[in-house]
């Protein structure tokens, strides 16, 4: 699929993967330089071609990297005008500074710029390969294959891959560096800007000179319910931000990330064995060259709701509402019988609805509720009714008509129902919560002009039989 848009010019991505908590041994980790050969790169800055910049600037920082640096190449956009034009042109070695030059010297661009699919082409090489991963993207453009690198990097970052991404703005306008901001930020790494050669060639150098080792873990999250450890996603976010740039799993162990030093919040999300929502903690502070523990309990509190009617078992819908909120946190149905459902500890508000009653009152809700983790609060309620059954005839037999209970008061209609010329629904049974109605029934068909209007009082547990003759 072709997606139009602008196009970028190099992606410089150092990868490698390490134990937690090891420090790394022997050669540092192999530097994967993705270059961008999409059209924009013929696009001139101070009489020189993008292309021939970044050969230029690419070449001079593989020359000065330690000479046990393992480098790689991969380009895209140098074959075809496909959003899929991705290759590998240089595995990584130690000692390719003259194939490199003659590599990315050679490159001419012509395709578009598919940057979120050759940072995932990487990764996925990567994950096959167990290495750790830093991240240098340098674009003079945005996303031109309809791409999201900030979702990629998001997705990798929570599953656990241990890279940090930093982005260069190479002559970007403010309103195109957006995207790239989110990226940088979701790869725990920095965006810079540069406006030609020089500034690339400086920014890039203040970016490689951080070792490509990703900082130990320093987070540690325990997950338990009732006392047991259970499977739990972890993300963890600036506070105020609603998109984490941070992840990790318990696998019903213990979820093992890092963040940098400073404040975060960190939400826990249950994966099995438990209905209660996800829990946050904010304001954690993360303190430098220490390691932060913390456990996270799913104990959700149990609301057992029995709902019946004339004091049998009812079927019922149940609402469970934080107080103060307008969203149920918990939904069901009692089916006649006592039903359980999980919630977070706090405070709540139970609605609950009988099924196949009618009239006033089949709503009944109980405010202000409290539940801690562990416990069970029993919550009841026994809706009130009466059995009212109209029956329509005439000389010549049964009567299909319109049977409509009303408030005599609002004249708000509460139930309704059809008699029919059926033995099964004529005389029609409704069943109704105590009060007093305005009955009316209204004939249909060659009874269509007979009409009557009454007043009936339905009592709890009690059955009326009135039969109307046309």
């Amino acid at each position: 699929m072709k997606f139009p848009g602008l196009s970028a010019i190099c992606m410089i991505l150092l990868f490698g993967w390490s134990l937690p908590s090891i420090a790394q041994e022997g050669p540092p980790a192999p530097i994967y330089f993705i270059c961008d050969a999409s059209g924009s790169m013929w696009g001139q800055i101070e009489g020189k071609t993008k292309m021939a910049i970044a050969a230029e600037v690419l070449t001079s920082t593989r020359k000065h990297l330690p000479s046990d640096q393992a480098v790689a190449l991969v380009a895209y956009g140098h074959r075809t005008k496909e959003c899929d034009d991705v290759e590998f042109l240089l595995e990584p070695d130690a000692s390719n500074q003259e194939p490199f030059r003659e590599a990315v010297s050679g490159l001419k661009p012509l395709g578009k710029t598919p940057l979120a699919f050759s940072a995932l082409e990487v990764i996925e090489r990567l994950k096959q390969t167990g290495e750790k991963a830093t991240i240098i993207l340098v674009t003079d453009g945005i996303e031109s294959c309809g791409g999201d690198l900030c979702a990629v990097v998001r997705a990798a970052r929570e599953a656990g891959v241990p890279f940090r991404l930093h982005i260069v703005g190479f002559g970007l306008k403010p309103d195109e560096t957006e995207q790239l901001r989110c990226a940088a930020e979701a790869g725990d790494g920095s965006y810079f800007d540069a406006e030609d050669a020089d500034g690339l060639e400086g920014v890039l150098e203040e970016a490689t000179a951080a070792p490509v080792v990703e900082p130990d873990q320093n987070v540690f999250v325990y997950a338990t319910k009732n006392g047991k450890p259970v499977d739990a996603n972890i993300q963890a976010m600036k506070p105020g931000a609603t998109r984490a740039t941070h992840g990790a799993r318990t696998y019903g162990d213990t979820a093992r990330l890092y963040l940098p030093p400073g404040t975060w919040d960190i939400v826990a999300s249950p994966l099995e064995n438990s209905d209660v929502q996800p829990v946050r903690l904010s304001g954690i502070t993360i303190p430098a060259g220490e390691v932060t523990r913390l456990n996270v309990s799913f104990d959700g509190g149990i609301f057992r709701v029995t709902t019946t009617n004339n004091g049998e078992g009812w079927d019922a819908m149940v609402h469970i509402y934080p107080t103060g909120e307008k969203r149920s946190a918990a939904a069901a149905r009692t089916y006649g019988r006592p039903d359980d459902q999980e919630v977070n500890p706090g405070t709540y508000d139970i609605e609950m609805t009988a099924m196949r009653l009618e009239g006033t009152g089949i709503t009944h809700r109980i405010n202000g509720l409290t539940i801690a983790g562990g416990e069970t609060v029993e919550v009841s309620h026994d809706f009130l009714s009466g059995t009212v059954r109209i029956g329509v005839t005439s000389a010549d037999g049964l009567v299909d008509a319109l049977v409509h209970f009303a408030d005599p008061a609002t004249g708000k209609n509460l139930a309704s129902g059809r008699t029919y010329t059926s033995d099964s629904s004529n005389p029609k049974t409704f069943l109704l919560t105590p009060g007093t109605y305005k009955v009316s029934v209204a004939g249909l068909g060659k009874h269509k002009a007979s009409k009557k209007t009454f007043s009936l009082t339905v009592k709890a547990g009690e059955t009326i039989e009135h039969n109307i003759t046309f």
